[in-house]
């Protein structure tokens, strides 16, 4: 649905709280977090550690739910979705990175691609036009029959990035996509994720790395659960900034 002053954003967060425990031993973790994410942004999401960007990414992930607070994804109230309904906006309009890379070992990297589409019920011949399409995009069509172990790390993550585009998601969400890669696959990545965001793609990333960050178009700072800066380095519409040769 379009709003007079124009279309709804692809994440809109509204004074989202999380908070683990009891009593004295109860811990909040997000303190009233709200945020709209505009269709084709780029975002990074920084903070240190128990500063709540983990517990973020859960939940704007659909992995968790919020203890209060409204979180609309895509327009969808994920607030009033069942579990098999989050289960389907998971699958068809969230694209997972992870640091880890989670690709299922004895798998090629066209099965590992194309197991989205086999969970949304996708047909054959189309998953598999659709996963030689996404590997092609990060790189590794000349890699489609190769396992995981016999890919490199930076590699296996292009892999992932791949999984992650299958579904033309409404958003992709990295979360620490660089944090196992050396120097040169950390390039490679980025590289994918800035010719993405140039394409449209909206981003969400979480990172503690300055030098990953300044390829956002907007950089939020979490500090004990709040946003404690929102600052804005590219428009929306305009590529994001360069990092410097590695």
């Amino acid at each position: 649905m379009t709003a007079p002053d124009g279309p709804a954003p692809v994440l809109r967060v509204s004074d989202l709280v999380k908070e683990y425990g009891e009593g004295d031993a109860r811990v909040r973790a997000l303190r009233g977090v709200s945020m709209d994410v505009e269709r084709g942004d780029y975002v990074a999401i920084m903070g240190a550690s128990g500063s709540g960007k983990s517990t973020l990414m859960n939940i704007l992930g659909c992995l968790d739910v919020p203890t209060s607070g409204t979180y609309l994804i895509d327009g969808a109230d994920v607030g009033l979705l069942d579990e098999h309904q989050l289960a389907i906006l998971r699958n068809r309009r969230v694209g997972f990175v992870f640091q880890s890379f989670n690709l299922i070992p004895r798998m090629s990297a066209l099965a590992n691609v194309e197991l989205p589409l086999v969970y949304g019920g996708v047909g054959l011949a189309e998953r598999r036009a659709r996963a030689l399409a996404a590997l092609e995009q990060v790189g590794l069509a000349d890699r489609v029959h190769h396992e995981p172990n016999q890919l490199s790390g930076g590699q296996q993550q292009r892999v992932a990035v791949a999984r992650a585009l299958v579904t033309a998601p409404a958003l992709l969400l990295a979360d620490e996509p660089t944090g196992n890669l050396d120097t040169a696959s950390t390039g490679d990545v980025l590289q994918i994720m800035d010719r993405l965001s140039d394409s449209g793609r909206t981003i969400v990333l979480i990172t503690h790395e300055n030098d990953v960050a300044a390829h956002a178009k907007r950089v939020i700072r979490l500090v004990d659960g709040e946003i404690v800066e929102d600052r804005r380095q590219a428009p929306v519409d305009g590529p994001p900034p360069r990092m410097a040769a590695l």
